[in-house]
């Protein structure tokens, strides 16, 4: 009986199991759309092909190969971009590179001279808003004098990367301060970032020993090497500072300044001459231990730490009446032709981070436009020449931005000729004259235009006669 019962139970078990599972294919039957066959798992969607990104930059070869570790370093990471390294040698072989289209590369570094040719030319398009959007910080990370000088048409045209001003390197061995001292010459304090006029010329004199066959002083006899002084003195390059016509060396405050640096420059005594350039450049002669002095930039220094033997820190540029200097802005652009401004934009990101501006500022050759780096070790290098890399930093308050151009080469084709004469022309220089036809031939590139009508006009008269 109790058997019975039991087989009883499990039938009732097993028909309503079977009822069960008859509602739920009812239930999926009904919502598969009347026996259609249940959807499959979502597929997977196909890798992303990365975007194929150029980065173009100059340098020297160590310089170069800290580049290229930085794209590696980043083509291991990115999910979005590769990046390929494209280099020269310098920054006048990558402006001829773009200039004759033979490069285009999408993000780029770019002297600050170029900018009006590169905005001209569609190569550089604003970075502001796309930095913006990326949540990028760099207000108070950038002197507003770099910022400015990448800025036109109230947009930050390229991202402000390099920024090194010219000093004066001087060997620690001919121009010895602490000889100086003792000597009661004109020396600078040791912390001081001011190196007065009268103090550069007493270091000059004190390095040129005939016995060692030493010289002082070399500064390039060129509008750029001479323009600090020009400025420090008073004076100015150009007649206006945003959309210039002329040079003004002849002005009154220029020649001033001009007459007191040329008073020391002219000495033959003291600086190299033209026979001694034809032999070696100031640098080499420098490297040799045979010169006290010469202007330059940060790029210097790391060839400068290779010369065995050689001891050498660095120096304001002098002044005349207040600080002065000029330098080499360098920006990281993004060429609006590229295949992704988003992914091109993202690179440029990378570029400007702190960690990767350390990496490359390490290498000797940068002084870093984002000015946290700039006061790191990773800048000052304390254990390595020069002892007083603060200057650099300090400098660049002090440096004179020229108006944007595009003729910088062929102004400085035109008038360096004549400006050298300033410097070894032999005899009594008639500085009056001479720094009017400088300024002259200056208008042949700053303002062709008016050239132009003057001889139209010239030509009209004369037809008349």
């Amino acid at each position: 009986m109790e058997s019975k019962r039991r087989q009883a139970r499990r039938g009732a078990a097993t028909i309503v199991a079977l009822l069960s599972l008859g509602l739920v294919a009812t239930a999926c039957d009904s919502d598969a759309g009347n026996g259609e066959p249940l959807p499959g798992p979502d597929p997977v969607p196909a890798p992303q092909a990365k975007t194929e990104l150029t980065l173009a930059v100059w340098g020297k070869e160590a310089e170069v190969a800290g580049y290229q570790r930085v794209v590696d370093e980043y083509n291991q990471t990115s999910t979005t971009s590769t990046v390929t390294l494209e280099s020269w040698a310098d920054r006048d072989e990558l402006d001829d590179a773009l200039r004759a289209g033979e490069a285009s590369p999408d993000v780029y570094l770019a002297s600050r001279r170029d900018l009006t040719f590169l905005r001209e030319e569609g190569y550089a398009t604003p970075v502001d808003e796309l930095l913006d959007e990326r949540s990028v910080e760099f207000g108070d990370g950038y002197s507003r004098d770099a910022l400015e000088a990448f800025s036109a048409d109230t947009r930050l045209q390229c991202m402000p990367f390099g920024v090194s001003p010219m000093v004066i390197y001087r060997n620690t061995d001919l121009v010895d301060f602490e000889r100086m001292v003792e000597l009661e010459l004109d020396t600078p304090s040791p912390e001081s970032n001011r190196f007065t006029f009268d103090e550069f010329a007493a270091a000059a004199e004190f390095a040129t020993k005939p016995r060692r066959r030493s010289k002082g002083v070399y500064i390039e006899p060129s509008l750029r090497g001479l323009a600090p002084f020009v400025y420090s003195g008073g004076g100015e390059i150009f007649d206006d500072g945003d959309t210039p016509t002329s040079l003004a060396l002849s002005s009154d405050e220029s020649r001033d300044a001009l007459e007191r640096t040329l008073e020391l420059l002219r000495r033959p005594s003291l600086t190299l001459t033209e026979e001694q350039l034809d032999k070696a450049t100031a640098q080499e002669w420098f490297e040799r231990g045979r010169l006290g002095m010469i202007a330059g930039y940060r790029d210097l220094v790391p060839e400068l730490r290779d010369v065995e033997g050689l001891e050498f820190d660095v120096l304001p540029m002098p002044t005349l009446d207040s600080s002065a200097t000029i330098g080499d802005l360098t920006g990281l652009c993004l060429n609006p032709a590229t295949e992704s401004i988003a992914d091109a934009a993202d690179l440029l990101v990378h570029m400007i981070s702190d960690e990767v501006v350390s990496e490359l500022t390490r290498t000797g050759y940068l002084v870093p436009a984002n000015q946290q780096v700039a006061l790191t070790e990773d800048f000052t290098q304390p254990a390595l020449q020069p002892d007083r890399s603060d200057v650099f930093t300090s400098a660049v308050r002090s440096m004179r931005v020229p108006p944007l151009l595009d003729t910088w080469t062929q102004l400085q084709r035109l008038v360096d000729g004549p400006i050298a004469e300033l410097v070894n022309a032999p005899g009594v220089l008639d500085l009056e004259t001479a720094t009017e036809v400088i300024d002259e031939l200056s208008r042949q590139v700053l303002e062709p235009e008016a050239d132009e009508t003057e001889e139209s006009d010239s030509g009209e008269t004369d037809s008349e006669g």
